[in-house]
């Protein structure tokens, strides 16, 4: 096994032993992404400067894994989309609760 899917077994793991609240993400709670080919997971960490929200994502089996990192202040987010998907997926902050969902047409 590759240490790609064994760094996926473990977050899918993750993702299945811990749910989302249904107001959002709890701090080191895994969420699946899916923008159509490309799919990964989503979480963050309580920092002093922020929530530090990671999302890894890879096209497919044999993708190139990639990290995205953003630290987010009350109010802000981060939009992760494809040119290929017309969906896109929105992280954001509200205080102190973390959402993840399809971003609308006009946020982006």
């Amino acid at each position: 096994m590759s240490i790609r899917n064994i760094l996926f077994a473990v977050a899918f793991g993750i993702v299945s032993l811990t749910a989302a609240r249904a107001e959002g993400l709890r701090p080191m709670a895994g969420k699946s992404i899916d923008l159509g080919g490309v799919s990964g997971i989503a979480y963050y960490t309580v920092e002093r400067d922020g929530f530090h929200v990671v999302a890894t994502l890879a096209q497919g089996e044999a993708g190139t894994p990639v990290r995205v990192v953003s630290v987010l202040a009350p109010g802000q987010r981060v939009v992760l989309s494809t040119p290929q998907q017309a969906d896109a997926i929105e992280i954001s902050r509200k205080g102190d609760s973390v959402l993840v969902r399809k971003a609308n047409a006009a946020s982006n």
